[in-house]
């Protein structure tokens, strides 16, 4: 009987699906154990062999938790809003929805020829209406909440209304924007209705507001900082510029605290929790104003080192700042508005990345020093930025590395004290404090007495405060794209309303284009039909707006993490019972939330934050139950492709060789990986009639070494750009799935990088095939009802023991080798007994399922392997019993003799010379010694 993979794996695949046997169940009395991995953008290209190396780490834990007795709910759906769909359907005209389903087929199929135990009951896809309603409905919660500082948590905004109306805003200590101004509640009861919505907005945990954006011209949208690369777009590399639009944001900022302190409580790396601290960002120090002469604006810095305050310099703002236009002089006014547009083309990640280089503005305007009253120059320099902090720095060369070389850079007057002063932390901070001139009230205090001082200094000139500050800054939450959440909003008279739970979703209109209007409105502008009827309560034509009772709708759709920051909760209530809530109060408080999450690290600060956030929210608004979405999160590494080049000479279409460009002006190019042989040799002939790009070469000259053309070689991210793509389909076509999953778990740790090989896959597939054969010969099974051996018993023991571990450690490399010695060992054994193979095959089966499944049909089960309890560790088997010693005769081991362990020395050295084959060693002769070292040898001296 032979190992017929494809038969195998197909004939189980389709027994999970029709049995529904990884279907989770709400009612259990088992332990739960929710097992998530960060769901996919179903593109066109499909999954390559990089994809499903984290869906395999989780799917073999989750199998493992069903051996160990757990209620598993590890489900799986699709993040199917997104850029991509919508980049094709303006190339193509064709609806973004009919894409997604295609591609979403195209991914299932794929899915499931991998073998992963989801329980595809509770799929989800986040461009469903029935699952957008929850979006839209989690972010009408958000605008309807505001966070009180002194709770410590969101409350309905009503709460907030009530307090005006009382007390007006003077003691409302809760979370809202900096230019918010003081009112009674005499005041707030006679302001229009307009003019409470507008302050409401102020308080809001999602509010209309300008700010500054990525904005891509090319793609008409705007894009987060994680969507930009090297200052371009990453979908297309278009250029990006900075750019003020009113915008839907989310108030994050409020939850800052909360969410550095979450990170206590829940088992992720140490160094993605770092990265969120330091998105977040908490410094503590002092808000400081200063005054602008001959104008009545002010200007408010934050500092760390309020000590510091007599040794500013000059002030920085941000190009961006709303101050700089009116402060700037007519004499510096075209050089700072050059300046502007061209810092305009340049995203905060890449201005924040540069930290060598140094360019600036002077205003032509001043400041004054708080303290000694001197002018201060203003300066605008792009290193600063308008929406971290303040916007402004007051600069301290003696303190600041970046300040120093700004001020020698533009000849800044650098005070007296400062000059040829060591700018080293340590000389400024040094033990006996700084000293510095002209502030004999922080004379001989150190630098943390010092800033006390300087504060309540500031406190008593009305010009400044102690404060906490966090690099954490609002989320715009506006795309101008088509292919997203629409917003349940509708305007009347300019202010932002709400469409009622009842009424939702709000479904995408029907567009011609998917492109913003010739006005420059996003895609949704183009809609005909797409206003609010507030009297029908549904949508209507546009031609009915007489904003009365029928108004515009909000043009703007959701960004992609919207519906990624809540879907963990869907996946939790049975798709029966998907009712009107977007997930049971019983779901909830069963599944709580996920056990154990698996994805990348590159969502560090986008989607694990948001989601964070989201849950926080939820939780204080009572309708979750819990803190944190994730309790335990892995980020796993990536495969890498191995990229093929050919080299153009420049200026020429001849194509040279690997061995022959040394010293040459080439260009390398990328080719696809599919005309390259194992020697690294290219098929010209192929390559040229390659359909995609074949002209290119149409009337190349291939120059040859040898008489071939040998490729460059490297490895880089896997990529459909790159040509180095490694399609699943045909691994699992020519390996099997089962070879698939055990070969990404043996590549190394999960967490780190490592290159793909096709040819190392081999090494598996003939361990399966090694596996296959303990159990099965060409007459059939023979496993049989045999006694195990002590060595069957230690190697069967010894493997649950390293397994167990191995999974629990997240160390699915080294089970893969156990499983290699184990099968070498029993082989050997010539192990037929049921006793030791039927556990066996329960501890392989979570990573290679489905030869597991057929080889327990053999042995006479009818129900699947999945569910068998896992097999117990008996240590007692993996204690020696006996000892087999080496015999020798003056040294030289002659032969072996197994003896117990507890044995004597004394009856070792009987038993070993009473031996037949002592006695025909010696012939006759008596041993001058015998030597026995128990445990060890025995050795006979003649």
């Amino acid at each position: 009987m032979q190992y017929d993979f494809n038969k195998i794996e197909k004939k189980w695949q389709k027994y999970w699906s029709e049995n529904q046997t990884f279907k989770a169940s709400n009612t259990s009395d088992k332990p739960k154990y929710y097992v998530l991995d960060m769901f996919p953008y179903p593109s066109g290209a499909g999954l390559h062999v990089g994809h499903p190396l984290g869906y395999i780490a989780s799917d073999i834990y989750a199998r493992y938790k069903r051996h160990r007795g757990f209620n598993v709910l590890h489900p799986q759906g699709y993040d199917s809003f997104g850029l991509p769909a919508e980049q094709y359907a303006i190339q193509t005209g064709q609806h973004p929805a009919v894409t997604t389903k295609t591609n979403i087929k195209t991914y299932r199929r794929q899915l499931d020829q991998i073998g992963f135990s989801f329980d595809w009951s509770r799929e989800v896809r986040t461009s469903n209406p029935e699952y957008y309603k929850w979006t839209q409905w989690i972010f009408i919660q958000l605008f309807e909440s505001y966070y009180c500082n002194n709770n410590n948590k969101a409350k309905h905004i009503n709460e907030l209304i009530y307090v005006f109306k009382v007390n007006g805003n003077k003691d409302a200590n809760v979370a809202c924007d900096d230019d918010v101004e003081e009112f009674t509640a005499e005041e707030w009861n006679s302001f229009s209705e307009i003019k409470q919505q507008e302050i409401l907005l102020k308080y809001r945990l999602t509010y209309l507001a300008e700010t500054e954006v990525n904005w891509c011209p090319v793609l008409g949208t705007v894009l987060a900082n994680d969507e930009i690369v090297n200052g371009v777009s990453e979908r297309g590399g278009h250029p990006v510029v900075r750019k003020k639009m009113t915008q839907w944001s989310m108030r994050i900022s409020a939850y800052a605290e909360r969410l550095l302190q979450g990170l206590e409580d829940i088992d992720w790396t140490d160094s993605l929790k770092e990265t969120q601290r330091n998105w977040i960002g908490k410094s503590v120090g002092a808000s400081v104003t200063f005054n602008v002469n001959n104008h009545q604006e002010t200007i408010e810095v934050f500092t760390t080192r309020p000590d510091t305050i007599f040794g500013v310099s000059f002030m920085t703002l941000a190009p961006e700042h709303e101050l700089v236009s009116q402060i700037t002089t007519s004499k510096q006014k075209a050089e700072v508005e050059a300046y502007i547009e061209k810092t305009a083309k340049r995203s905060e990640r890449d201005r924040m990345a540069d930290v060598k280089t140094i360019s600036g503005v002077f205003t032509g305007a001043y400041a004054e020093h708080p303290f000694s009253k001197e002018p201060i120059p203003i300066w605008i320099g792009d290193y600063v930025l308008a929406s971290y902090g303040t916007g402004a720095v007051m600069a301290v060369p003696c303190g600041d590395q970046r300040d120093y070389d700004f001020a020698k850079h533009f000849n800044i007057e650098i005070p007296n004290i400062f000059d040829n002063v060591d700018i080293s932390e340590e000389a400024f901070t040094g033990k006996d404090g700084v000293k510095i001139a002209n502030s004999d009230f922080l004379n001989g205090m150190n630098y943390k007495k010092a800033s006390k001082r300087a504060i309540y200094e500031l406190e008593q000139l009305g010009q400044g405060e102690g404060k906490t500050n966090y690099r954490l800054r609002d989320a715009v939450f506006s795309r101008q794209r088509y292919w997203g959440e629409p917003f349940p909003v509708y305007y009347v008279n300019g202010m932002p309303q709400m469409i009622d739970k009842a009424h939702l979703p709000i479904t995408l209109p029907e567009v011609e284009k998917y492109l913003p209007t010739e006005e420059g409105e996003p895609p949704l502008g183009r809609a005909n039909v797409w206003a609010w009827d507030t009297n029908k309560n549904q949508v209507v034509e546009n031609d009915n707006i007489d904003n009365e009772t029928v108004f515009p709708l909000e043009l703007n759709t959701m960004p992609g993490w919207a519906g990624s920051s809540w879907y963990f909760f869907r996946y939790m209530e049975e798709a029966a019972n998907r009712g009107d809530v977007f997930a049971s109060e019983d779901a909830l408080k069963y599944w709580e939330n996920v056990d154990l999450y698996i994805g990348g690290a590159e969502h560090a600060t986008g989607h694990l934050l948001y989601s964070r956030f989201w849950v926080k929210l939820l939780k204080d608004r009572g309708f979750v139950n819990v803190e944190e979405p994730f309790k335990k999160l892995i980020n796993q590494g990536m495969i890498l492709g191995t990229s093929a080049f050919v080299y153009r000479e420049e200026n020429t279409n001849n194509y040279l060789s690997k061995g022959l460009i040394e010293g040459k002006n080439v260009l390398p190019i990328h080719v696809k990986v599919k005309y390259i042989n194992a020697s690294d040799e290219l098929d010209i002939e192929s390559l040229k009639n390659d359909a995609e790009f074949g002209a290119d070469y149409k009337d190349a000259e291939f120059i040859l070494e040898n008489g071939v053309y040998k490729v460059g070689r490297d490895v880089e991210k896997m990529s459909k750009s790159k040509y180095n793509v490694v399609s699943p389909d045909a691994i699992c076509e020519d390996y099997g799935a089962d070879s698939l999953r055990l070969y990404e778990m043996f590549l190394g740790p999960l967490e780190q990088y490592k290159p793909w090989n096709t040819a190392g896959i081999t090494g598996v597939h003939n361990f399966l095939k090694k596996l296959w054969k303990l159990y099965v010969d060409d007459n059939g099974l023979k496993v049989n009802d045999a006694a195990p051996t002590k060595d069957n018993l230690k190697t069967l023991h010894k493997t649950i023991k390293k397994v167990q571990e191995d999974i629990e450690n997240f160390s699915f490399n080294t089970s893969v080798s156990t499983f290699m010695i184990a099968v070498n060992e029993l082989g050997a054994q010539k192990c037929t007994s049921k006793e030791i193979l039927e556990p066996l095959l329960v501890l392989i089966s979570p990573y290679a399922p489905h030869i597991a499944e057929e080889l327990y049909s053999q042995l006479g089960y009818n129900n699947s392997i999945s569910t068998v309890a896992f097999p117990e560790f008996n240590a007692s088997h993996l204690v020696e019993s006996s000892k087999n010693y080496p015999i020798s005769f003056n040294g030289k081991m002659r032969f072996t003799l197994e003896l117990p362990m507890d044995m004597s020395k004394d009856d070792i050295e009987k038993t070993v010379m009473a031996h037949e084959k002592t006695i025909a060693q010696l012939d006759g002769r008596e041993p001058k010694k015998v030597i026995v070292v128990p445990g060890k040898i025995v050795n006979i001296v003649g």
